[in-house]
């Protein structure tokens, strides 16, 4: 004769079951940051499209390959933590940015820092216009569709489709 014992089934305890699903929500609801859009700067700074626009037209009919660096950058700064321009920052005193750092470091890392340059000019002709109001990750998305456009015209419309929904960090300033 079989003994026959009955079945135990483990249950996690529900406080930890909550807790999961805080976590969970918590993780999606991230994601839903804030995002630039093609009209965001429309009323605070009308002619950021046409600057940023503007002065990649003259790089790229300079250097083609001056398209290619931007888009590179804008890759390498969106691909780990979103999009929050950090890839762009100088070393201070304080403290080291990403910029001087590792494999950005030096003239001839791999071509890395060639649009550096490029994208302080932008900075540096946005911030004339519209002192204080562009953050320097919106100008690296849009230096980026403007590379693409100016370089291959008929990606223009699957990388503005993608801009649309790019999420920009928790730590970018919004325009209020």
């Amino acid at each position: 004769m079989a003994v026959v014992f009955p079945t135990l089934r483990a249950r996690p305890p529900l406080p930890l079951a909550s807790a999961v699903v805080v976590l969970l929500v918590g993780s999606l609801a991230r994601g839903t940051g804030a995002q630039l859009s093609a009209g965001f700067y429309s009323a605070s700074c009308p002619t950021v499209h046409s600057v940023v626009r503007q002065v990649m037209s003259q790089a790229v009919m300079n250097d083609t390959r001056s398209g290619a660096a931007i888009l590179r950058l804008f890759f390498h700064d969106c691909f780990v933590n979103g999009c929050d321009a950090s890839l762009l920052l100088d070393d201070t005193p304080a403290t080291p940015g990403e910029k001087g750092a590792g494999p950005s470091a030096g003239p001839n890392a791999g071509g890395s820092t060639f649009g550096f340059d490029l994208i302080d000019t932008i900075k540096t002709q946005v911030e004339s216009a519209c002192p204080a109001t562009v953050s320097c990750a919106d100008i690296l998305a849009l230096a980026a569709r403007d590379a693409v456009n100016l370089v291959r015209p008929s990606c223009f419309s699957a990388l503005a489709l993608c801009a649309a929904k790019l999420h920009v960090s928790n730590n970018a300033r919004m325009e209020t």
